[in-house]
C-alpha cells in the first residue's frame, strides 16, 4: 500500500441511510503529550481568515465550490461561510480542503446537526468522547468552527499516527482501520470537489489490495 505524503494531503436528524459515519471511532489510549497537542489544536479559535494566497484565489475557490454544495446547503451566505471555514481549518491542520469537503459529504451531507446512531455529531461526525480527551467538556460540537476544528485536528492526529498514510488514517477516522470501503468513499467524494487545475487524487492514493 502506498500512503499519501503529508505534504500532498498537506443530521438534529439521523444521518441518512447509506451515509458512512465516524461514529464507529474507538476511544484509544493516547499519550499525555498527544493529548496536550490535541487540546492546543482545538483551543485556538481564531477567525477563519487568511488561508488563501490572494483575494482572487479565494473568489475562484468559492465560485467553483459553492454551486457544488447548493443541493445540500441552499442558502448562499451559509454555504460560503461553511466553505471558508472548511478551507481555513483544513489548511491550518495541513489537510487538502477539497479532501475535507469529500469527507463532509460522506459523513453528513453537509448537515450541521447530523447525529449518528452512535452519537457522532455535526458536519464531521465528531464523537463526544473527544471533549473529554482534550479536557474541553463545554465545547459545542454542533458549532461550525468547533466541529471543523475538532474533525480536522483528529484527522491530522490519525495521519501523524499512521505516518502520513491517508488510507489507514481515514479508516481510523471511521473506526474501520485497514478496510477499504470508507476510504474509497471519501476518495470518490474528494474527486467530486477536486478542481481541474489540481492533480487527481487517483494518482495520490492506493487502496488496500
Amino acid at each position: 500500500m502506498r500512503g499519501l505524503t503529508l505534504a500532498v494531503l498537506l443530521s438534529a436528524a439521523l444521518v441518512a441511510p447509506g451515509v458512512a459515519s465516524a461514529g464507529a471511532q474507538v476511544e484509544e489510549q493516547i499519550s499525555t503529550s498527544v493529548r496536550a497537542g490535541l487540546a492546543l489544536a482545538v483551543s485556538d479559535q481564531a477567525a477563519p481568515e487568511g488561508s488563501f494566497l490572494s483575494v482572487g484565489a479565494k473568489d475562484a475557490w468559492l465560485n467553483a465550490q459553492s454551486p457544488r454544495l447548493a443541493e445540500w446547503v441552499p442558502n448562499q451566505a451559509e454555504r460560503e461561510k461553511l466553505l471558508l471555514t472548511v478551507h481555513y481549518e483544513a489548511v491550518r491542520a495541513g489537510l487538502d480542503p477539497e479532501m475535507v469537503l469529500g469527507l463532509l459529504y460522506v459523513e453528513s451531507r453537509f448537515r450541521k446537526y447530523a447525529v449518528s446512531s452512535a452519537g457522532a455529531r455535526g458536519y464531521m461526525q465528531v464523537m463526544p468522547f473527544w471533549n473529554k480527551v482534550v479536557d474541553r467538556p463545554g465545547d459545542n460540537l454542533f458549532h461550525l468552527r468547533t466541529n471543523l476544528r475538532y474533525g480536522c485536528s483528529i484527522l491530522r492526529h490519525y495521519l501523524d499516527a499512521e505516518n502520513g498514510d491517508v488510507f489507514m488514517a481515514l479508516g481510523r477516522y471511521n473506526g474501520s482501520r485497514g478496510q477499504r470501503e470508507y476510504p474509497d468513499l471519501v476518495l470518490k467524494a474528494w474527486k467530486r470537489y477536486q478542481l481541474p487545475a489540481r492533480p487527481s487524487p487517483v494518482t495520490q492514493y492506493a487502496s488496500a489490495e
